[in-house]
């Protein structure tokens, strides 16, 4: 049987209506944010990107005003000189990049290897090694960086402090939480640490192994494991010869067999002496 027209009921549903349009507008813009979003962006969860994650850097205007410019940065341009290299900057991981045909390790600062977890604060594990490796390309990749040199590591990767317009792109990282200070080498960036840490954000929201332990612990683990106690492994294949240290995202795919021309190395200087190069890519 067909209900009869009710007008009462009718305007409450535009009343209802109404109110959900509002609310969607409200969250829409802004206006509306639990603590939650505003404490903590996501920052990807299990690698997977939230469309809630901060640029790394911002637009050059706004912070080139709150960072501290000392020492200040070399100034802009496009060429290279002592102590100073300039182009556009590739990133490898977290805390290494290129520019041009040459590798830099950002000074100072210690990213979360490719293959470390980290936890929230509510104990699930989110993929910190890959995140703090695409939010870094996601600030600087394919842009024109400036670096300030200091010199080399012992596996001649070019030590520097590099900007993008005016910001410290090494402080960015260690700020966001997504690199810690390397104060075995610098204390330069423990403050950002603080804040970081203060701030619960990165790996600073949960319980998170230092990337110098994860790598202890791979190395004592592999070592173990490889015959002869020496626990890099040398892959010869297409793309030339190529080494894996154990936390390498691809180490345990690597199969070691003598008549393939694969070996095994003690330290990275014994295989770049030998004619091996590290893994490229992310």
């Amino acid at each position: 049987m067909q209900k009869s027209f009710d007008p009462r009921r009718l305007a409450a549903y535009v009343r209802l209506g109404a109110f959900s349009i509002a609310l969607v507008g409200a969250f829409s813009h802004g206006l509306l944010i639990s603590p939650a979003t505003t404490a903590r962006p996501s920052l990807g969860v299990g690698g997977q990107s939230g469309d809630s994650e901060p640029p790394l850097l911002g637009d050059n205007a706004r912070v080139a005003t709150a960072m501290p410019m000392a020492p200040q940065p070399p100034s802009q341009g496009s060429a290279s000189g002592p102590g100073r290299l300039a182009g556009a900057a590739h990133v490898v991981d977290g805390d290494t990049i290129d520019v041009g045909t040459t590798r830099v390790r950002l000074e100072g600062i210690d990213a979360p290897e490719a293959q470390q977890s980290c936890e929230t604060r509510d104990r699930r594990l989110w993929d910190c090694g890959t995140v703090a490796t695409r939010r870094l390309a996601a600030a600087i990749e394919g842009r024109a960086v400036v670096c300030a040199t200091h010199g080399a590591d012992k596996y001649g990767r070019t030590l520097a402090t590099c900007y993008l317009g005016g910001r410290d792109v090494n402080a960015a990282m260690v700020e966001a939480g997504l690199a810690w200070a390397f104060v075995k080498y610098s204390s330069r960036y423990v403050a950002e640490e603080v804040k970081a840490r203060r701030a619960g954000v990165g790996v600073w929201q949960g319980v998170a192994q230092a990337p110098w332990v994860f790598r202890a612990t791979r190395w004592s683990s592999a070592s173990e494991a490889a015959p002869t106690g020496c626990p890099i492994k040398g892959n010869v294949s297409a793309s030339g010869r190529i080494y894996h240290m154990p936390w390498s995202p691809w180490y345990e795919k690597v199969v070691m067999r003598a008549d393939k021309g694969t070996r095994w190395f003690c330290s990275e200087g014994e295989a770049i002496a030998a004619g091996w190069r590290p893994v490229q890519g992310r």
